[in-house]
């Protein structure tokens, strides 16, 4: 898990300097469906999760989120209701 603190100084000063950006990632089961991609776009609306990136070829899916304002179970829980078959955390 990579962790980027509040420096606003080595965060170009756009950020709270109170905000704990996170990053996990999920392996998953299979490639995600046009279904789930579009589940995805949704996370956008989800308070302090701030961006994903999906790896095809390692078939992972990373989050960055304000670890002050959510929790890894969380960020679980939204996958789990958009219906993201990640298998386990890497």
């Amino acid at each position: 898990m990579k962790t980027l603190s509040g420096n606003s100084s080595a965060l170009g000063g756009c950020y709270n300097p109170r905000m704990t950006l996170v990053e996990v990632t999920y392996e998953l089961q299979g490639p995600l469906r046009p279904e789930q991609l579009r589940a995805l776009g949704q996370f956008a609306n989800t308070y302090g999760l701030r961006r994903f990136r999906i790896d095809e070829h390692l078939n992972r899916l990373s989050f960055e989120y304000d670890a002050s304002r959510l929790k890894e179970t969380e960020v679980a829980h939204v996958l789990r209701m958009a219906r993201i078959p990640a298998q386990r955390r890497v």
